[in-house]
């Protein structure tokens, strides 16, 4: 018979290394659930240490450019325009312009029947010869008293009675005079003529009206003229422009029932001064118009082509910081921190606003900052925002 080799040892080893493997393999997982579990700390260490500072975005501010247009409203009126009134009171007799006709100076446009008027001149001038007739009467036995005094024919005294007679006599013919050339002009007046050249824009008259003279609560404005040739156009420019804007500057108008069109002006006057309540300044824009195809009391927008010597600087309103002590500009220094600076505000542009002073165009802008930032605090720059421009 055969002799049996024993297995026992055999399984023993197969056995010990299937153990050794399953706990290499224990070893293994346990040793990736560690390195794992220190990557994750780590990464979590630096998202710790990268979010604990606030990452912001940043500006530069936007230098204003040296010429900029500045559109304001403006109110379009005649360079002459004028109420006409009676002079004298009647009725009125004729009128020979209406509205819409072009009139020169001089021009008669109606007239007024005023009978009593010219009856009272007659009687003024017949006062006027009367009171010659007594001046010369008194003149001459003044003149032949003197003679007689020289004489001693008279005294004195009945002398100087007699001069002074014919000084009476002859205020007495100034006063008549002038009575005269008082009733004449109110005759003349009558007549009613143009001021100057232009176009009849209103007649509130007609033929038979009872006319008071004057122009108080009485008084009716008869007609209206106005000399549309050229225009005053005014405008009032705020405080911020008003001394970029002076007599010579160009200016065009431009009206929307027009289109694209638009017309060449000039500053010819300027206030000189700001008006207190409106802080605006008054300004007078001169517009040719020989054939009239502007209208004056029309709305108009009066663009201005402003140079500025040292333009200044803007920044989007979501860059401002608004707080107790002033307004406040967030910038970012050399070193990553805040740095909060004083500014003051100039023009509202919408979404933009000039800056008068406080920045010198090199700051580095946060924009939208929060309102718990404080000066010192550590950011960080956003990558996208490196060197960006304020839009």
């Amino acid at each position: 018979m055969e002799e049996q080799v024993p297995h026992r040892p055999i399984q023993s080893r197969r056995t010990m290394i299937w153990v050794l493997l399953a706990a290499a393999v224990v070893l293994a997982l346990i040793a990736q659930g560690i390195l794992s579990r220190r990557a994750a700390h780590g990464e979590l260490e630096r998202d710790v240490e990268r979010y604990s500072v606030q990452t912001v975005e940043v500006i530069a501010p936007i230098r204003m450019k040296g010429t900029q247009d500045l559109v304001l409203a403006g109110d379009i009126r005649a360079f002459s325009d004028a109420p006409i009134f009676a002079r004298t009171s009647g009725y009125l007799r004729r009128w020979t312009v209406d509205i819409g006709e072009k009139v020169k100076k001089g021009q008669l446009l109606a007239e007024i029947d005023a009978p009593e008027i010219n009856d009272q001149l007659r009687q003024a001038r017949a006062d006027e010869q009367t009171a010659r007739a007594n001046y010369l009467l008194a003149k001459t036995t003044s003149e032949r008293w003197v003679q007689m005094q020289k004489n001693n024919s008279v005294s004195r005294q009945e002398t100087d009675e007699k001069n002074g007679d014919m000084l009476a006599k002859q205020a007495a013919l100034n006063a008549a005079q002038a009575n005269v050339s008082r009733l004449e002009q109110l005759v003349s007046f009558q007549k009613i003529y143009a001021p100057f050249d232009g176009v009849v824009t209103a007649r509130n008259t007609d033929v038979g009206q009872l006319i008071d003279a004057g122009s108080g609560a009485a008084g009716r404005e008869l007609f209206h003229i106005q000399d549309a040739t050229t225009l005053r156009v005014f405008v009032d420019v705020p405080q911020s422009y008003a001394r970029l804007v002076h007599v010579g500057l160009p200016a065009e108008l431009v009206l929307t029932e027009q289109g694209d069109r638009k017309f060449e002006g000039v500053t010819v006057r300027t206030a000189g001064a700001v008006d207190p309540v409106a802080r605006t300044m008054r300004v007078e824009v001169d517009v040719k118009n020989p054939v009239g195809e502007l209208l004056a009391g029309a709305y108009a927008q009066v663009r201005f082509k402003l140079t500025s010597e040292n333009p200044g600087l803007m920044l989007p309103g979501n860059a401002l910081l608004f707080r107790p002590e002033g307004v406040r500009a967030a910038t970012v220094d050399a070193n990553g921190r805040v740095k909060l600076l004083p500014i003051v505000l100039g023009t509202d542009y919408g979404t933009r606003v000039s800056i008068v002073s406080g920045l010198t165009g090199d700051e580095r802008v946060i924009l939208n900052p929060p309102d718990s930032i404080i000066d010192g605090t550590e950011v960080r720059i956003a990558k996208s925002a490196q060197g960006g421009k304020a839009s």
